[in-house]
């Protein structure tokens, strides 16, 4: 155990730490370890199994992915984690680990090391992925009944929000308790939470991250849902991040802006020494425009998703990329030449950000690579262009199968076992009858 992490628990007063990995859900799991338990110990055990829970608790046949015996993995705390929980009613503490073997290897099916491996393709060249993710997000009004559509919450002012306010800064004060107590939240997390907005669903909000380092930010943007889930509950309410929780609105995003920089000089190697485009920068677009397609079941990982992914939901149905355009699934914001971006605004909110992380930077990664060219940018709007990406999950599970860069780069062992997940989501799924076809098939065909 490190000194660090015997002084920050001794400052804090802390009784109680949160051992917490992540699955490939994006599920926080682990243990909660008494202080001098966990002082006690230098990493906790856990099955490698529990890395292949379906999002409804079951698994797939995990024996050629971890063994006939179901064996232990080693979780290692990392000191760069550990923070305070600060909605805890005792002081506690929380500290995400790394999944090893046990000769000190990584567990390869764990997502975050899913993200290091990708980050040391990077480092190899001498490169820097930079990011910043925005996430969106629903408050819905409390429902126990999962067969009821949800509906937005009533702020204090005592009414429900039931047209679009986009940018309303009224609307995000109709809740301004629950903001209030977040932002303390985020700030006692250590979340790096920039701004605020509210977005255009009714009881959408987004929030924004400060740009920075890949893993630290995949970091925080899984610790900021569990963040908003827990002050949602203090205040009667629901916080989602479904990526379609509401028929009539519009779906939630995370989009991730990326950049890459030379680690010698630190300079953005997609801006050239006088200013303009480098060759790298389209090539990372093309990257882009050629595997996001098949990595969309890393972006998109739920039936659910795929609701989202529709013409005039706000969402793109499509990989062109274009110079500040919101209909493209690239874009490429205004900025100065230190600061030049491309943002992809594929994923939704559901995902696993550990995953979506890797996937976007192993889609520009592999376009720099490779030399590729992009297509020429779209100046239009391309709201109506729906090409390019699979139309539901059992499609976007066969494109990921298919592609050995992707698998590669992210791991063979844990894209099959990741498919295999999915795939049973989706077979459980595809069992389920629907109110739809009760209503409109029962009587009538």
């Amino acid at each position: 155990m490190s000194d660090g992490m015997r002084e920050f628990l001794r400052e804090h007063g802390i009784h109680e730490v949160e051992c917490v990995i992540t699955d490939m859900t994006g599920i926080a799991r682990g243990k909660i370890l008494p202080k001098d338990l966990f002082l006690g110990a230098d990493h906790m055990r856990l099955p490698k199994s529990v890395l292949l829970n379906t999002v409804n608790g079951e698994q797939p046949n995990n024996a050629p992915y971890v063994g006939d015996t179901d064996p232990d993995m080693v979780c290692m705390p990392d000191p760069a984690t550990i923070r305070v929980v600060p909605w805890a009613a005792e002081s506690v503490a929380l500290v995400i680990h790394d999944c090893q073997n046990f000769d000190g290897s990584p567990v390869s099916l764990a997502p975050r090391n899913v993200l290091r491996r990708v980050l040391a393709c990077y480092a190899e060249r001498g490169w820097k992925p930079v990011v910043a993710p925005e996430m969106e997000f629903y408050l819905v009004a409390r429902n126990a009944n999962p067969h009821e559509p949800l509906m937005p919450p009533m702020g204090r002012s005592g009414m429900i929000e039931l047209g679009r306010q986009s940018y309303s800064i009224d609307a995000v004060n109709d809740f301004d308790p629950f903001f209030l107590e977040l932002s303390a939240f985020c700030k006692e997390h250590e979340l790096g939470v920039e701004t605020l907005i509210h977005e255009a669903g009714a009881g959408q909000m987004e929030i924004n991250f400060a740009h920075g380092d890949a893993l630290e930010l995949a970091d925080r943007a899984f610790l900021f849902k569990r963040a908003v889930r827990e002050t949602a509950l203090r205040h009667g309410i629901f916080a989602t991040f479904m990526a379609k929780p509401m028929e009539t609105e519009p779906g939630s995003a995370m989009h991730v802006h990326q950049s890459v920089v030379d680690v010698h000089s630190g300079s953005n190697i997609f801006t050239n020494p006088d200013g303009s485009e480098s060759a790298l920068f389209f090539s990372f677009i093309a990257g882009l425009e050629k595997y996001v397609p098949s990595a969309l079941v890393m972006f998109a990982p739920h039936v659910n998703s795929y609701r989202r992914l529709s013409r005039f939901q706000s969402a793109p149905t499509n990989v062109h990329w274009g110079y500040d355009n919101r209909t493209c699934g690239i874009r490429i914001p205004n900025s100065t030449p230190e600061n030049r971006r491309v943002e992809n605004r594929v994923p939704g909110v559901d995902v696993n950000p550990y995953l979506a992380m890797a996937a976007t930077l192993s889609c520009g990664f592999l376009g720099m690579v490779e030399g590729l060219r992009p297509s020429a940018p779209t100046a239009e709007s391309a709201e109506q262009v729906h090409d390019g990406l699979p139309r539901n999950l059992e499609d976007a599970i066969l494109r990921m199968r298919q592609c050995r860069p992707l698998g590669q780069m992210l791991g063979e062992l844990f894209v099959q076992a990741f498919c295999e997940v999915k795939e049973l989501e989706f077979a459980t799924f595809s069992r389920v009858i629907s109110s739809w076809e009760r209503e409109h098939l029962m009587l009538l065909v």
